[in-house]
């Protein structure tokens, strides 16, 4: 069997103060990618400076691209997608740091099944100086046993039409899918969007190993909060504004959009309907603060009896949150 190239896409802005230790361990992993593929993203430090350096010593070929001007994170992610020639496409972020056995472990899952068209892991949360913060990621997600046994019998698209879990750091792909992820749409974060666009025309498999560590600090992108208690109770209370919803089902609705235009003759007219009915709820969310509180309750006890809740959202979590008012806490 021929051997499959692994390409290992990083982006870059301002990502100096701990790239070295992301760069160290790619280059320490006990299966050496074949590319590292770098976009940076018109950094005003000394960045660049860094991945020359690394370049000029790896023993792999690293591909250095700037931009002219910044384009943002999923603008960014999908330059550099597109330059990778690898199989199997490794995305990163450039201020974690791998452990060694990571790109072995990834490769081994595609190994396993031609099926799988995409891989995510757990992850170790960290602070600033790679202390663990005592939890992982999937338990900041809230990513349960139940949710990972779904996942594995082949459930990941109903998986991922409740909520994302999956993080783009932790994420591999398979590259027959590039034609099917490009272009990410504008305004939606790259991982959630490869995520669930592969779900419609793959398996996707998850790594409960921790294979990397996801470092925590004041310029994460978004991050992995601590799942204490009080963390849980603000977040079932706080009321969403409705461009959150809004926003939510303009991404199902482009990736509805991109799958009938790319004629995926493996997606089923039932995950279309499923689209369809995610989106609905999503606008049902939307318009419902609109509403008294008598008439909240009486519309999401409807949705609640249909099961829309289960499907679409976080359960009795998200019809809480959609009844009580937002002077509770966290609102």
């Amino acid at each position: 069997m021929k051997k499959k190239l692994i390409s290992v896409c990083m982006c870059t802005y301002n990502g100096e103060k701990y790239l070295q230790n992301q760069v160290e361990s790619i280059a320490s992993q006990t299966r050496r990618p074949d590319e590292l593929v770098v976009c940076d993203d018109a950094s005003g430090d000394n960045t660049v400076e860094i991945i020359e350096a690394f370049a000029s010593t790896a023993t792999f070929p690293v591909h250095l691209t700037i931009n002219e001007k910044n384009l943002g994170s999923t603008k960014n992610f999908e330059k550099a997608i597109g330059l990778c020639r690898g199989d199997i496409i490794v995305l990163s972020d450039q201020d974690d740091v791998w452990h060694p056995e990571k790109l072995r472990r990834l490769e081994a899952v595609f190994s396993e099944s031609p099926q799988i068209g995409a891989v995510f892991t757990d992850a170790q949360v960290v602070d600033e100086r790679l202390i663990p913060l005592g939890y992982s990621l999937w338990k900041s997600a809230g990513f349960g046993g139940r949710e990972q046994r779904r996942l594995a019998e082949g459930g990941a698209f109903d998986v991922l039409l409740r909520r994302n879990v999956v993080t783009g750091s932790t994420m591999a792909f398979r590259s027959d899918f590039k034609n099917l992820v490009l272009p990410i749409p504008e305004n939606h974060v790259h991982d959630a969007w490869i995520a669930i666009i592969i779900s419609a025309a793959a398996k996707v498999a998850a790594l409960p190993e921790p294979l990397i560590k996801y470092r925590q600090h004041a310029r994460n992108q978004i991050g992995a909060a601590n799942p204490g208690i009080k963390r849980q109770l603000n977040t079932t209370f706080k009321l969403c504004d409705r461009s959150v919803y809004l926003r939510e089902a303009d991404l199902y609705n482009e990736v509805r959009e991109r799958l009938r235009r790319a004629g995926e003759t493996s997606v089923s007219s039932d995950l279309i309907v499923k689209l369809d009915a995610k989106i609905d709820h999503l606008h049902f969310r939307a318009a419902i603060h609109d509403h008294s509180m008598a008439s909240r309750c009486v519309r999401v006890v409807r949705e609640l009896v249909k099961l829309k809740y289960h499907r679409y959202s976080d359960g009795l979590k998200s019809a809480a949150r959609d009844i009580l008012p937002n002077t509770l806490p966290g609102g």
